[in-house]
């Protein structure tokens, strides 16, 4: 008889479409846990979101989600929106196409992972509070502008080359050459200039295996903040490739610093990539989070 509880939001048309086999393969170990499962499946896009929102979580240790990045960024922000007293520890089972937040938290592999989950492990993880114009969003992995949401935007037309994308993304947004104008406040310091982009990171990794942020500590209350001001584009182009070893951040045209908060003002409204996710455009405000969610596993 199960004495135990989690809640499973399955998002089955994520990443690489293999939820429902996952949720197979980890079934036997709550099984032998003692735990029962509550499965919910999603079936369009912010569904997890509202799923952990409203469903009634009472009599349950955690909610559990199996999907991707951007299934993760739904659960955590419907998670967040309930009372402090009404959040539940999140687990995450792997089955994205890029996984950059659990690949920072050395949890890739579902049946390790699940096994954590079934012993009822957790661990605090920072959130950053992401304020917009018209809406508040939490992110556990990127909170970025210029450059790197239009690299986002690109991929998503080569999906079908699979993780190649974001490379090809890249060197095509690069040779574009865009420039943005903004005004970035770290404190009570300004810095108004052109831009290529700037990129907080709480996690170490974006993209897949982008190295972006060696230094990231998901613990310490602080974002990692990339900013690369406006640059000839054979100098970005030379720069890309050393985001996978990290060695990116040694270069001139790289400012990497580690904050508690920052704002940005662009002088012209563009989209903001949160998690991955596109949402909202214009100035932003962001604030850390310490331990603001208890991961499960």
């Amino acid at each position: 008889m199960s004495d135990r509880k989690l809640v499973m939001v399955v998002n089955p048309h994520g990443g690489v479409k293999q939820a429902r086999q996952i949720l197979e393969q980890v079934r036997p170990i709550f099984d032998a846990a003692g735990v029962s499962l509550d499965i919910h499946e999603t079936e369009y896009r912010d569904h997890a979101e509202e799923l952990a929102r409203d469903l009634d979580l009472s009599g349950a240790y955690g909610l559990c989600t199996i999907g991707g990045d951007g299934t993760i960024h739904e659960v955590i922000n419907g998670m967040m929106v309930r009372p402090e007293s009404e959040r539940l520890p999140i687990g995450i089972l792997a089955a994205g196409s890029g996984n950059t937040f659990l690949d920072t938290c050395d949890l890739l592999d579902p049946l390790k992972a699940a096994e954590g989950m079934a012993q009822g492990r957790t661990r605090p993880i920072d959130l950053a509070r992401v304020e917009l114009s018209d809406q508040v969003r939490y992110a556990c992995n990127i909170v970025g502008w210029g450059l790197v949401t239009d690299i986002g935007i690109r991929s998503e037309q080569y999906r079908w080359t699979g993780t190649s994308r974001y490379t090809i993304a890249s060197a095509i947004e690069v040779l574009r050459g865009r420039k943005r104008k903004a005004r970035l406040v770290i404190g009570g310091e300004v810095i108004e200039d052109d831009f290529s982009f700037i990129l907080g990171m709480n996690t170490k990794y974006t993209g897949k295996g982008m190295l972006m942020a060696p230094d990231a500590d998901l613990t310490d209350g602080l974002i990692d903040l990339i900013i690369v001001r406006s640059a000839p584009r054979l100098k970005i182009l030379l720069m890309l490739p050393k985001v996978f070893d990290g060695s990116h951040i040694g270069s001139p045209l790289v400012e990497y610093r580690q904050v508690s908060g920052f704002e940005l003002h662009p002088d012209e409204p563009e989209t903001i990539t949160i998690d991955g996710e596109l949402r909202g455009t214009g100035s932003i405000k962001v604030t850390m989070l310490q331990g603001g969610f208890q991961l499960l596993g």
